[in-house]
C-alpha cells in the first residue's frame, strides 16, 4: 500500500492505494490510520493516487459530481453491496439508512446498513456522507459531523435538521506520507 496527503477545504486527507486501485480516504486525527510508506513528496506515488487527487480537487472546486477512480475497499460482501449502493446516491441528495436498506432489499437491515456505512474506507468518493437519519438529521460520519455538514452544503443540500458548529479541526500532518496540494 502507498499513500499521499491531499489538502482539502475540510482538512488534510490521507489517500491510500494499491498498485491498481484506491483503498482508502482517511481523516488524520480521527481514529487509527493505516500504515503506508511515504512517497517522494513531490507528487502522488502512483497513477491511481494522482487520479484520485485530481478528481477530489475537481469535486472541491465544484467541477465534479461523480468519481471515476478504480476502487478496492476490502470489506465483507454485504459491506461492498452497501458501498456500491452509496455510489448510486446522486450528488446533492440525501437518503435515510432505512431507505438505503429498502433499496438493498431488506428494510429490516437498517442497522446493518448503518454499520456498513460507518465502516466505509473511502468516504467522499463513496459518498457515505449522503446518508442521514430518517428525520433528515445528521448522524455519524468518520470525519465528524462538521465535515459531513460541509460536504452536504457544498453539494447544495440545505434542509439539514441537526445543527453543529462549522469549524474544521486543523490536523497535524501524518509523518509517514508526503503532502499533495489540493484546492
Amino acid at each position: 500500500m502507498i499513500a499521499t496527503l491531499f489538502e482539502s477545504p475540510i482538512g488534510e486527507l490521507l489517500l491510500t492505494a494499491s498498485d491498481s486501485a484506491l483503498t482508502g480516504v482517511w481523516f488524520p486525527g480521527r481514529g487509527e490510520l493505516p500504515a503506508a510508506p511515504a512517497n517522494d513528496g513531490h507528487a502522488p506515488a502512483n497513477a491511481v493516487l494522482a487520479r484520485a487527487c485530481e478528481q477530489l480537487a475537481e469535486y472541491f472546486a465544484g467541477e465534479r459530481t461523480t468519481f471515476a477512480v478504480p476502487l478496492e475497499p476490502g470489506g465483507t460482501a454485504f459491506q461492498r453491496r452497501v458501498w456500491e449502493a452509496l455510489r448510486a446516491i446522486p450528488y446533492g441528495t440525501t437518503l435515510s439508512y432505512s431507505e438505503l436498506a429498502r433499496r438493498l432489499g431488506d428494510v429490516r437491515a437498517t442497522r446493518a446498513v448503518g454499520a456498513a456505512n460507518g465502516r466505509n474506507p473511502i468516504p467522499i468518493i463513496v459518498p457515505c456522507h449522503r446518508v442521514v437519519g430518517a428525520d433528515g438529521s445528521l448522524t455519524g460520519f468518520g470525519g465528524g459531523l462538521d465535515r459531513k455538514r460541509w460536504l452536504l452544503e457544498h453539494e447544495g443540500v440545505r434542509d439539514l435538521v441537526q445543527h453543529s458548529s462549522p469549524n474544521v479541526i486543523d490536523e497535524p500532518p501524518h509523518p509517514d506520507v508526503a503532502r499533495h496540494p489540493g484546492v
